[in-house]
């Protein structure tokens, strides 16, 4: 049996330098190396995707409004000043927390001193895993791309389509789930196909596209204040969305969906229900909840293991108002920021005994063109005004002048033109629809 090899430490650092593995380049994960910067460490950042991406955009990119470029960044250039980090691309297959050691896909391993897992999540389909290749979800740069490819092969072959019942099914677009993803994708296919593609077609009337959002609970974006859920289900209705609530999925197929006793025919299904942890909890060995996410400490660190911390979507903890701390990207910043503050103490020999307690700074979603809503708690806002704040937040967290520029360039001409330019149907698997 061949000795299993061990990944060097990064070159340059001393041998007795305390060395943080942190798995996963997320947004809780380079919040806590840019907080250690300074810090008498060296650093190993693994990821099995070579770039950082800005989730909240994400959708943007699979409804043809922005290039995967404009919302991802290549690790190693982001840290390219920073001689203390070593950037290994590569998939994490789990821990050995008794030895020290992140165990790598092809049989090397990393030893630790301090580890930090800020693995993310995946789709979660409640048991019905079967149901993924016909209703993919949004969580990569590959996810968007398929969507993307999926949503205009659609409009493509329903301008060939001479059987009516065919050519609907084509233009009938399904969401399941409607959080902030499944509305804001509603609202943009629904104005993809009313303000932007019309001009394009010959055969079809684009207008005549079918979008359907299908809601298991009572209303849309549940996290929301109720009067900004019912605000964000007129708008949507205004722009032609048919909104379903308290209509669970019982069947995804290549022919479309099954919702309560109603089977709708569609070749293009979007999954935005659910979402599942990594594995981090299995790794170690340690409890979970219904969606696997590792139940840390109040320090978040692992329990059993001071010198594991876990964060962002991987874990599960509660707010100062006792739910849980939200999956979204504030919070994995807040929480490796926290995580380097306690390395950092650790390292000084100070006690750390102030638990990880979340500031929540609001919750945004984009409904459409000028239509969007902010819950800041007290203060609620609505329509053009909160769409104005929603887009100036997004573009101030990108990384990079030219970027924010790109994106602010690309916003202003979709809402002046109706036009979209990246819509570009791009090599892969397109086998759901027949």
């Amino acid at each position: 049996m061949p000795m299993e090899q061990t990944q060097p430490l990064p070159a340059g650092s001393a041998p007795d330098l305390h060395h943080i593995v942190i798995v996963g380049g997320g947004f809780g994960g380079l919040e806590a190396v840019h907080r250690l910067a300074g810090a008498p460490v060296s650093i190993t950042l693994v990821d099995r995707r070579n770039h950082h991406l800005f989730q909240p955009l994400l959708y943007q990119v699979a409804t043809a409004s922005l290039a995967t470029s404009e919302i991802a960044w290549p690790i190693r250039q982001l840290l390219r000043d920073r001689s203390e980090i070593t950037t290994l691309f590569a998939t994490v297959t789990g821990v050995d927390a008794d030895g020290r050691r992140v165990l790598l896909e092809d049989g090397s391993s990393l030893p630790y001193d301090t580890l930090i897992l800020a693995t993310g999540a995946r789709h979660a389909y409640f048991g019905n895993d079967e149901w993924e290749p016909f209703a993919p979800g949004l969580k990569t740069l590959e996810d968007a791309t398929t969507l993307r490819r999926r949503i205009l092969v659609a409009f493509e072959r329903a301008e060939r389509e001479t059987d009516p019942q065919r050519r609907a099914a084509l233009m009938t677009f399904v969401i399941i789930g409607a959080g902030p993803t499944g509305v804001e994708l509603a609202g943009t296919i629904a104005e993809l196909a009313r303000d932007t593609l019309p001009p394009d077609f010959r055969n079809i009337d684009t207008h005549k596209a079918r979008v359907v959002l299908i809601e298991a609970g009572p209303r849309v974006l549940a996290g929301f204040a109720d009067d900004l859920s019912a605000y964000a289900q007129r708008s949507l209705e205004s722009l032609g969305v048919e909104v379903v609530l308290g209509q669970p999925v019982t069947a995804c197929t290549a022919d479309g969906v099954v919702y309560g006793n109603t089977q709708l025919d569609a070749k293009t299904l979007i999954w935005a229900a659910g979402v599942r942890a990594s594995p981090a909890a299995e790794w170690l060995g340690a409890p979970a909840d219904r969606a696997g996410r590792l139940m840390v400490n109040p320090d978040l660190t692992a329990p059993g293991h001071p010198e594991i911390f876990a964060i962002g979507d991987t874990v599960t903890i509660a707010a100062p108002d006792g739910h849980p701390v939200p999956g979204i990207a504030p919070a994995a910043k807040q929480e490796g920021r926290y995580v380097a503050d306690i390395i950092k103490a650790r390292l000084r020999g100070e006690p750390v005994t102030a638990p990880f307690r979340y500031a929540h700074a609001g919750s945004l979603a984009q409904i459409g063109k000028r239509l969007a809503v902010i819950d800041f708690g007290r203060i609620k806002l609505r329509g053009t005004l909160a769409w104005w704040i929603w887009g100036i937040a997004h573009i101030y967290f990108l990384i990079g002048l030219r970027n924010r520029l790109s994106v602010a360039i690309s916003w202003l001409w979709i809402h002046a033109r109706n036009q979209r330019s990246s819509r570009l149907i791009t090599q892969g698997s397109s086998k759901v629809i027949r």
